[in-house]
């Protein structure tokens, strides 16, 4: 009997051994291969995100058959084509009309530093700074020459402006020549990116096909012995995930229409642009959030103080319908994460890779954490789960 338990014991090292070894094999695969990890993880994202929308398709029947998953996903991938073809003939017309109206008010300003204009801003500038108990005196150059008392720093407004712009056409008469290389550059990029866009649609097809295929290849790769742990661990995970991805793109599509809704009802200029960019931005938890605010408010300030003042409350009233409502009935308690981590997460996601990183952040910090606190109540089995959570 004793005889038999050993050669359990040493048939159960084995294997442990011989799946180490693979999953070791896995390990330094992608780490070799890291630079072309980011489509597939783009692709399984995505998978991610339509996994229960293809579901839901097929279990719909049709002349008592059940829709494939490869029909499904076409479907879905039909409606979003359709719904980027709607974008741009209808909302591209008022991005381009909202940018030349910037490129507009940029000449018109410009086109009206004239030296009297100049002067004007100056005296009011310097009355400010005055207000402020800063001696700064804003002169003009007939002033400089003349010698005026400042009664502190003296500064020739209208030199360094006409300075900065000899220095900007100077700068543009410089490269005039690579407009051909960036155009080409541009171009370039342009056809890489729809390139890269439909790949990684492809594979994301293929993950979604095979997804339980996929799950159970790596299930396989566990020891029997932990097959409960690994299913309760993958539920974990899910639904930490799942509230983390799907919460805040459902979260960024509330925050980007209210924010567009607040934009044309207090009647901020470049409503839709505003509006586009809070909504992107919003992918990206906490930082996000701050940078698409301070554009909204910069303009709305320089509209009136109300205004400013007004929109700026708007927006906390979004964040705070966000923080209150949104987040626990969308994301649910289970993929609630300490902002220290989300913060943590994005500074170390954005330093090792960039604004992708920042976008990957949270959603591989809520993996993490889920195996965290899964292991930590399995190391603590007599301490429940809502005594441990991190509030």
């Amino acid at each position: 009997m004793q005889h038999h338990e050993l050669d359990l014991l040493a048939q159960r090292r084995k294997r442990f051994y011989i799946l180490a070894g693979l999953w070791l094999t896995i390990a330094t695969i992608l780490f070799f291969f890291r630079s072309v990890l980011l489509p597939f993880a783009g692709a399984a994202l995505i998978a991610y995100l339509v996994h229960p929308l293809v579901t839901r398709l097929t279990r719909v029947q049709v002349r008592g058959h059940a829709i494939p998953r490869w029909v499904g996903i076409l479907l879905i991938y039909s409606g979003f084509f359709l719904a980027v073809y709607l974008f741009f003939i209808a909302m591209v017309p008022q991005l381009y009309q909202e940018l030349a109206r910037i490129s507009r008010d940029g000449v018109t300003f410009l086109n009206s530093l004239t030296p009297e204009r100049i002067h004007v801003l100056a005296d009011r500038v310097e009355d400010w700074l005055r207000a402020k108990g800063i001696p700064v005196a804003l002169a003009t150059p007939e002033e400089m020459r003349n010698g005026v008392p400042g009664g502190g720093v003296t500064v020739d407004l209208e030199r360094i402006l006409q300075d900065v712009a000899a220095q900007l056409t100077g700068l543009i008469r410089q490269h005039l020549g690579d407009i051909v290389t960036v155009s080409r550059h541009i171009i370039t990029s342009v056809v890489a990116g729809v390139f890269m866009t439909f790949f990684i649609l492809m594979v994301a097809a293929f993950f979604s096909i095979d997804a339980h295929a996929v799950v159970g290849y790596f299930t396989s790769l566990l020891p029997a012995e932990y097959g409960t742990d690994s299913q309760r661990l993958l539920e974990r995970i899910d639904r930490s995930l799942s509230g983390v991805v799907r919460g805040q793109v459902t979260i960024c599509l509330v925050n980007g229409t209210l924010t567009f809704l607040g934009l044309v009802l207090f009647g901020v200029k470049f409503a839709f642009l505003l509006a586009t960019v809070a909504t992107v931005f919003s992918l990206i938890p906490i930082f996000g959030t701050i940078l698409s605010s301070v554009p909204i408010v910069l303009i709305a300030l320089a509209d009136g103080f109300q205004k400013g003042v007004a929109i700026l409350l708007w927006i906390i009233g979004i964040h705070a319908l966000e923080a209150y409502f949104l987040n626990p009935k969308i994301m649910g308690q289970a993929a609630r994460i300490h902002p220290v981590i989300v913060a943590f997460s994005l500074i170390a996601g954005e330093t090792t890779f960039g604004l992708v990183g920042a976008l990957f952040a949270v959603p591989v910090a809520s993996i993490i954490v889920a195996c965290f606190d899964y292991a930590r109540l399995k190391a603590q089995p007599h301490v429940s789960e809502a005594s441990l959570e991190v509030k």
